[in-house]
């Protein structure tokens, strides 16, 4: 598929645990938006792809990527394209950094707009254990909380969308050939509770905006990381034609 070009920018924000590309000298050993950047460059579109701080809370996340898009862009207007937990910083920044004047959409893929029950888990089960060794290191992780329900119901009252920026949205689904023990134990509990999901997000959870693609696969192959089940099976579709599509969408749209 042809990849259509934008007029503006398009910003690739990663989610927990992320980072742009993970380099040895000049040589990339893996990047976290595998492949899907260079493919939206062959087709002209400009792209960035920050690195924010992969454990702090949405809200120093949101203020390292609104300092980033400044420094890239200029005064030009973006789009963001933002897996994960960095749908929610996206949203904060442009409810809460003054930047709803400067982003023309937002795509969340595999966000957790409502949180997630493993999350929720998490923290209730190892909070007590891990927090104190956390503290002590000096490392942040506020952002395992800011993804708990409750949280995320919190931020949801508090970070209405704005008006003047269009939200779009895509989910995951494991089922099938798609299936995988790495997976396996938050797809079940999710399940439970709330229904089809990519291992770590339901589709309830994701989906945020006017419209919404639910992508078969889970939370990682969302990214174009693969699916070692779904490719011995035949079924695999590099998720670069998914992002073609996407930006076709806002082609489409007039930008």
């Amino acid at each position: 598929m042809i990849v259509p070009q934008l007029r503006s920018p398009i910003v690739l924000v990663h989610g927990l645990l992320g980072y742009d590309r993970i380099q040895f000298g000049s040589w990339t050993l893996l990047e976290y938006f595998r492949r899907i950047g260079d493919a939206l460059l062959a087709g002209g579109n400009r792209v960035l792809v920050p690195r924010l701080n992969p454990t702090a809370g949405v809200a120093d996340r949101s203020e390292q990527l609104r300092r980033y898009i400044h420094e890239h862009a200029g005064t030009e207007p973006v789009h963001v394209i933002a897996h994960s937990l960095g749908g929610l910083d996206a949203r904060h920044m442009i409810s809460h950094r003054g930047m709803a004047d400067r982003i023309l959409t937002l795509t969340t893929v595999g966000t957790p707009h409502r949180g997630s029950p493993c999350a929720d888990l998490g923290v209730r089960c190892l909070a007590a254990v891990i927090r104190p060794l956390l503290d002590f290191l000096r490392l942040p992780y506020q952002a395992y909380f800011d993804l708990t329900t409750a949280a995320c119901r919190t931020f949801n009252d508090r970070t209405p969308n704005s008006p003047t920026v269009r939200y779009f949205s895509v989910a995951g689904r494991i089922e099938g050939p798609w299936h995988s023990l790495r997976w396996l134990p938050g797809q079940k509990f999710i399940e439970r509770t709330e229904g089809p999901n990519d291992g770590v997000v339901s589709i309830a959870s994701a989906t945020w905006g006017e419209s919404l693609d639910v992508w078969t696969g889970d939370h990682l192959n969302l990214i174009n990381h693969r699916n070692i089940g779904a490719i011995r099976s035949g079924v695999w579709v590099d998720r670069t034609v998914l992002y073609s599509q996407l930006v076709r969408k806002l082609a489409d749209l007039g930008y």
